[in-house]
């Protein structure tokens, strides 16, 4: 029989965590791009303003979830 390979779903989450901020970064700068070209500095500059508040509310929660995370290990002793 052949021996099953054990996964290492730690280096699975990394890898694919990884692949999504490199996503939400290129569509972040593609889609301003896009926005510039087809509508002009001031639609870009907007579109800019409000993605950037999304990313900031996304690494506040990530940031929060992160310090919840520490705490809880720390508290547990570990």
């Amino acid at each position: 029989m052949k021996e099953r390979k054990e996964r290492d779903l730690r280096k699975y989450a990394r890898g694919t965590q990884t692949r999504l901020a490199f996503g939400a970064l290129l569509l972040f700068v593609i889609g301003d791009v896009l926005i510039w070209w087809l509508y002009g500095w001031s639609a870009a500059r907007s579109a800019l303003l409000c993605t950037s508040f999304g990313f900031l509310v996304m690494f506040l929660i990530t940031a929060w979830l992160w310090f919840l995370r520490w705490f809880a290990s720390r508290t547990r002793g570990d």
